[in-house]
């Protein structure tokens, strides 16, 4: 596959783009509606009950959306077991080996100890954890948020010190994520200055080629089918390609 001039490339599919809004909002509904449940002592909290309806509305609200989410989370997680399993797509989201390697390569790069950052393929280090941070966390999110709202049932077949653990653990998860996403997650797609003011790659499905030269060289160099040393700029003969998914 080539790619002429300096187009921008297709990084995400249109059903990509609409699930990650679609966990954005649901995200959104559930910060809102758990954390002020979490926190009704405070004005802030007690304006968006209010807002919301009462409590009531906002444990529906809040209910609902976790159902939502555990529906989104399970066609994602089958789609994707699926297709790597019939090898439509590559498995670019397993931690390997080259991760923690590319992990002491920046921060050789960082200290001024390297010359060059790590060259990375579909997705860095950085993304892969936090992929999977997000993903097992959801997992727990979703075990013990079925646990609260059907304590009476769980409670027939597990011992009720479950309950108020399942409530500590949903509790400190859901701060533990959204602190996450609001120092990790925003500022790599805001604030960091490789796409300050936005990155708008999850909204158009395309990335720009100098970008796919900084970030991610081995993919870009698997696409146009170019040595890699060539996508660099580099003059010297270029190191064999190896996939890093």
């Amino acid at each position: 596959m080539n790619n002429p001039g300096n187009q921008p490339i297709r990084r995400f599919s249109t059903g990509r783009i609409i699930e990650h809004q679609l966990n954005a909002l649901l995200f959104i509904l559930l910060v809102l509606t758990g954390l002020s449940q979490r926190f009704h002592d405070y004005s802030a909290a007690h304006w968006v009950i209010m807002k919301l309806g009462g409590v009531d509305t906002t444990r529906l609200i809040h209910r609902y959306s976790g159902l939502l989410f555990t529906l989104l989370c399970t066609v994602h997680i089958v789609s994707a077991s699926l297709g790597v399993l019939l090898k439509k797509f590559p498995p670019s989201m397993i931690i390997t080996l080259h991760d923690f390697t590319d992990a002491v390569d920046n921060i050789k790069y960082y200290f001024g100890i390297s010359n060059e950052p790590a060259h990375c393929a579909r997705y860095d280090y950085k993304q892969k954890f936090e992929y999977w941070g997000v993903l097992m966390g959801g997992a727990l999110m979703i075990g013990t948020g079925l646990v609260l709202w059907f304590p009476v049932l769980v409670t027939h077949f597990m011992p009720g010190e479950l309950i108020p653990a399942a409530k500590a653990a949903h509790t400190n998860e859901a701060l533990m994520a959204f602190l996450i996403i609001i120092v990790w997650h925003i500022y790599g797609s805001i604030f960091s200055p490789e796409v300050f003011p936005l990155d708008t790659a999850i909204f158009t499905g395309f990335i720009s080629r100098e970008r796919m030269v900084h970030e991610h060289p081995l993919e870009l160099a698997q696409i146009e089918g170019k040595p890699l040393a060539e996508i660099l700029g580099h003059r010297d003969s270029a190191p064999e390609i190896t996939s890093h998914t």
